[in-house]
């Protein structure tokens, strides 16, 4: 992957360069909301590494001028602020997924293949279909038999990430990270979005999610 490493603080970002280079990654490094304006301005990148306390302002009026451009590169947060209050703000802002310091490498490795795993999937069929059920990721449009179903953003998260891969299943963990981008402390989080999303398909609706007992869930149709 062509990374952008975008910190201020030198330490954590030469950690991140050498880590992510010695993995096999081509890394481009900025301190600053500028620096990395000009960078992405010449080249191309599979995804962000976005620090949220910069010199020159909140690494998050980068993600929203990316987004506000059209540009669907995929963004994860890296920063000190955890409360819920600071995750949701980093999502409602276009970043894909939000890493809270101190973080463990290998974690914001595989974070990152799995951000750009969806993204590669989005860039060849924008339009995810399985059935009768498709998203369409530039629009956040779902549909069930061409009729349009309005849900909330989780669980059109986590619908999108179940449709990446149809009949895969998928661990509560893995679908948690996805929807709120880390673990939750209890599964009923995720329950209840599940509900929302079992809700709006229907009872009768041919594309169910289904658990899998010990494992996880997955997307099936019948």
């Amino acid at each position: 992957m062509h990374l952008l490493i975008v910190e201020d603080d030198r330490t954590i970002a030469e950690n991140l360069y050498d880590y992510l280079e010695a993995r096999g990654h081509q890394c481009d490094y900025a301190d600053s909301i500028a620096a990395a304006s000009a960078l992405l301005a010449r080249s191309a990148f599979d995804a962000l590494v976005l620090d949220r306390n910069l010199p020159d302002g909140d690494g998050l009026a980068l993600a929203r001028r990316l987004r506000s451009e059209g540009r669907a590169t995929p963004i994860l947060v890296l920063t000190a602020r955890d409360t819920l209050e600071d995750k949701l703000l980093g999502f409602e802002a276009g970043s894909d997924d939000y890493l809270v310091k101190p973080f463990a490498l290998q974690e914001l490795e595989v974070r990152l293949l799995a951000l750009a795993r969806r993204s590669a999937v989005w860039a060849a069929d924008p339009v995810l279909r399985y059935g009768a059920l498709e998203f369409r990721a530039a629009t956040q449009a779902l549909c069930l038999h061409g009729r349009p179903l309005t849900l909330p953003p989780k669980p059109l998260r986590l619908v999108a990430e179940l449709l990446a891969q149809p009949e895969r299943v998928f661990s509560r963990r893995e679908l948690e990270i996805a929807v709120w981008g880390h673990e939750q402390d209890s599964s009923d989080n995720l329950r209840s979005v599940l509900h929302t999303l079992r809700r709006a398909l229907g009872d009768d609706a041919p594309i169910q999610v289904v658990n899998v007992h010990g494992l996880g869930y997955k997307l099936v149709g019948r």
